[in-house]
């Protein structure tokens, strides 16, 4: 018996390049959260990364994600992390993974994959494509193959990103 519902289109992408130790990826959890919960599902958020050499701790910070990603919390860990980019500044890769245990993840598995750098490879991945694209700060939005740089300054950034967002849903239905 075949299935004749269309196939849904899949749904929009906003990739958010992040550095986990910056304070304006911090504040930019807020506009993040709303997106969330104004989109659902219909709008796929992918965190990317994007240490920035200033922030000592941000580049183990990007593999601890990468390692809460494949124990399927990525977003709540990255969140975490943000939320307290203080403790990571004074603490590094041990607040990572107390972090990590904080969250009822396999904390020595995060130890094993900061030490043995299985990680990495996804983070330079990131960092070379968002150089490519024109990232040079942290939080940039792409949606729609438009550069939102969340680093100079966040204001009306959530209001263009559900622009973008509302025109290619609208597309899609259309």
């Amino acid at each position: 018996m075949s299935d004749s519902s269309p196939a849904r289109a899949a749904a929009p992408v906003l990739d958010v390049w992040c550095d986990l130790q910056c304070p304006d990826c911090r504040d930019a959890l807020d506009d993040l959260r709303a997106l969330r919960a104004r989109y659902g599902d219909r709008l796929e958020l992918r965190l990317r990364h994007f240490p920035l050499e200033k922030h000592k701790h941000a580049f183990a910070a990007a593999q601890a994600s990468e390692e809460a990603a494949e124990q399927g919390q990525g977003w709540a860990y990255a969140e975490a992390v943000l939320g307290r980019v203080e403790g990571l500044s004074r603490a590094g890769e041990p607040f990572l993974v107390e972090v990590a245990r904080e969250l009822g993840l396999d904390a020595e598995e995060f130890d094993t994959a900061l030490i043995d750098g299985r990680h990495i490879l996804i983070v330079d991945a990131d960092q070379a494509e968002g150089k490519a694209i024109g990232v040079t700060g942290t939080p940039t939005y792409v949606i729609g193959g438009e550069l939102l740089d969340g680093g100079k300054s966040q204001e009306g950034l959530r209001e263009r990103v559900e622009e973008i967002a509302d025109r290619l849903l609208a597309e899609q239905d259309g």
